[in-house]
């Protein structure tokens, strides 16, 4: 089982079309795909072509019990996490499914929070169980298994081999310092020291300086000769993190220690040769800046020859969740913390927000969820409030006042005129549930809520309309 596996969908197994139903629209609001299927010969049939991440069944079922189901998959050496649920529970039968591999055992009538909860334990203690025997799959700590990501690392290992300087193209918190990190490792420098510098962060009239050096009295305040970053990364590799902002009579010199593998130190005379591997990095469109003449077109062709491109965050496909559970293993150890499980509303809200920031972003916000976890638990209200905010605007969070065809509410205009036949309480209540659900998009949870009502009971009165639409 790897970290995406939840992804998969969860397999309900009930005769019960209203019940199989509600657990099935239950657990989509948890942020789970679902199947649905009536009998446990359909469930077989389905298993042996779908893969799913885990089984809820309940006991009494047409042909096959549930208890019959779980036996046989247990004896084919299936491990598929399974929750049995039944209106009939007595402790024998709780006994007998734990001892066949139940992982957990519910009653009739569903306590809706109590199966999200099951489901939750159960994909938690597979993952936990299994994610330390899984074979990382990532390149020198950078994670990522989707298409783009492992093209991404088998180009920045062939290239890791050269000396040739390197340009790594990506927006703002993508990692861009990680991969440099990772091809100084995969190369045959990986001995020698590694000198990250932000050229953004460096004064433009101290900049030649801290690269190239000085020496003595070259300028006021140059009271003894200094090596700079070059000499600071002999043998080794420089990292040039945002070159775009490098000022362009810099770019010239910097171009010339490319070309010649010499420096000269600032009020020197002489050069000095260095042997330095040069990866630099930015998020710029250097092609406009050459156009508007802030980049030297030379130096951008002897950087882009070897181009490597990090993709954001929204083109990683499922690399997001292999991300949240290395990043909450990789604070909670930093933190002293052992995070044992994560809420689903929680991990929905993960999953599903954009992330202008890219990574960066998403290791900040589990930074935060992590620091304010407790008892092992990392909660949806951990989140940063934009996450949580996105949830409820993905969910539906503003307020829906729907109202009956005809009918003016209270505190409007005049009253309708009176119909010729009044209807009854019943058809009332029927037409406006009809039109909350509409006004809801047919998301039963949200009607429920509207009309003040128990979920059990909608799915109970929706049953009895046979009314049609």
């Amino acid at each position: 089982m790897t970290h995406q596996e939840h992804l998969l969908p969860l397999l309900v197994v009930e005769d019960d079309a209203a019940i199989r139903e509600l657990l099935e629209e239950e657990l989509n609001d948890a942020g789970y795909d679902t199947l649905g299927v009536p009998s446990a010969e359909d469930a077989l049939a389905l298993l042996s072509h779908t893969p799913v991440a885990m089984m809820i069944t309940d006991v009494r079922l047409p042909g096959m019990t549930g208890i019959q189901l779980l036996q046989q998959l247990r004896q084919s050496g299936s491990e598929l996490g399974i929750i049995v649920i039944t209106a009939f529970g007595t402790i024998d039968q709780a006994v007998e499914a734990l001892k066949l591999g139940a992982d957990d055992f519910l009653t009739k009538p569903l306590d809706l929070d109590a199966i999200r909860e099951a489901v939750f334990r159960v994909l938690e203690r597979q993952r936990l169980s299994l994610s330390h025997d899984a074979e990382p799959n990532d390149f020198h700590g950078i994670v990522g298994k989707s298409p783009a990501m492992q093209s991404l690392f088998h180009d920045a290992s062939r290239l890791a081999k050269s000396d040739a300087p390197i340009l790594i193209l990506g927006e703002s918190g993508t990692g861009k310092e990680l991969l440099a990190l990772a091809i100084h490792q995969e190369s045959k420098r990986h001995d020698a020291p590694f000198v990250p510098v932000n050229c953004a962060s460096i004064p433009a009239d101290l900049m030649e300086s801290e690269f190239f050096g000085h020496v003595k009295g070259a300028f006021t305040g140059a009271n003894e000769a200094r090596k700079g970053l070059f000499h600071s990364a002999q043998g080794g590799s420089l990292f040039l993190d945002e070159i775009g902002e490098m000022p362009v009579n810099l770019q010239a010199k910097l171009l010339r220690a490319l070309q010649e593998k010499t420096v000269r130190p600032v009020g020197s005379e002489r050069e000095e040769p260095v042997d330095v591997r040069i990866i630099a990095a930015t998020h710029r469109n250097l092609e406009k800046e050459i156009e508007q003449e802030n980049f030297r077109s030379d130096l951008f062709y002897r950087l882009e020859t070897f181009s490597l491109r990090i993709p954001p965050l929204r083109e990683r496909g499922t690399d997001i969740e292999q991300l949240i559970f290395a990043l909450i293993d990789k604070h909670a150890e930093s933190q002293g913390k052992q995070i044992e499980q994560i809420e689903p509303e929680a991990l929905n809200s993960l999953l599903n927000y954009p992330y202008p920031g890219n990574v960066r972003e998403l290791e900040n916000a589990i930074m935060r969820a992590v620091t304010l976890s407790e008892k092992g638990v990392l909660q949806h209200d951990d989140l940063p409030e934009r996450l949580r905010e996105q949830a409820n605007q993905h969910n539906g969070g503003s307020e829906i006042t729907p109202t009956l065809s005809g009918e003016v509410l209270p505190g409007t205009q005049a009253p309708a005129p009176a119909p010729t036949r009044w209807p009854s309480l019943e058809e009332v209540e029927k037409r406006y549930i009809r039109k909350v659900l509409e006004a809801t998009g047919g998301n039963k949870r949200r009607t429920a809520e509207v009309l003040g009502i128990a979920r059990r009971t909608l799915y109970r009165r929706l049953e009895d309309d046979s009314e049609p639409s």
